[in-house]
């Protein structure tokens, strides 16, 4: 019967299955989200690194450095 209403257990699984579906794209998104910071984020530490290598050698040109190497 068409006007018949739907079993309570069928509605209430497919509300699961819709949320766990959203959950799911919402996880995928903060997945591509954390990877692009985790990227940025190295960029920044190699661009530290190389700043403290200029550092260092301006220091040692400046002899601001100990030279106990």
């Amino acid at each position: 019967m068409a006007g018949e209403p739907d079993n309570v257990v069928l509605v209430l699984l497919r509300k699961i299955d819709e949320r766990t579906a959203r959950m799911a794209d919402d996880l995928q998104d903060l997945k591509v989200r954390v990877t692009s910071v985790e990227e940025g984020l190295a960029g920044v530490n190699r661009r530290l690194d190389r700043l403290e290598g200029r550092i260092e050698r301006v220091e040692r040109r400046l002899e601001l450095t100990d030279v106990a190497h």
